[in-house]
């Protein structure tokens, strides 16, 4: 039987929602991409140009620091990975984390939530930014989160 992960970031909580209700569904570990500074509400305001995730979301660049890496990654043969669509894209710290690890002969599948942008945009640059995991088509979960898992899993 292979071992599941579920990592993901969420800045306001239902992305973390999403992410337990996956893991549930099919019986994986849970892995919290934190930022080594936390996101205050000044830092998520998307309407302020000087925000931190504005700054963060306009520097293709940036890469913000982790909190703690994950443990004992070898072990997982499907990660899925979720997270807010911000900016039509997978949150800047998100990059950090699949650029910090080694995903090569791993199944990645990406989840979303988001208020209006869809996940299409987001599954391009995780490519770009993992290319040497082989990623499944991903969805956005902002509900039906557990039936997806077990179907994207093929259970």
């Amino acid at each position: 039987m292979s071992r599941i992960l579920v990592a993901y970031f969420s800045a306001s909580g239902v992305t973390a929602r999403a992410a337990r209700e996956v893991a549930d569904a099919v019986h994986a570990d849970l892995y919290e991409i934190r930022p080594a500074e936390p996101y205050s509400a000044a830092d998520l305001d998307w309407t302020d140009r000087k925000s931190r995730s504005t700054r963060e979301m306009n520097d293709p660049a940036c890469r913000p620091a982790m909190a703690a890496p994950v443990k004992d990654l070898e072990q997982y043969d499907t990660v899925f990975v979720g997270f807010p669509i911000w900016w039509y894209v997978e949150p800047r710290i998100v990059d950090t984390f699949l650029e910090s690890c080694d995903f090569s002969g791993k199944v990645l599948i990406p989840f979303a939530t988001s208020g209006g942008s869809g996940i299409g945009g987001a599954e391009k640059s995780l490519r770009e930014h993992c290319p040497r995991a082989d990623w499944k088509r991903g969805r956005l979960v902002n509900s039906g989160a557990a039936a997806w898992a077990r179907s994207a899993l093929g259970l």
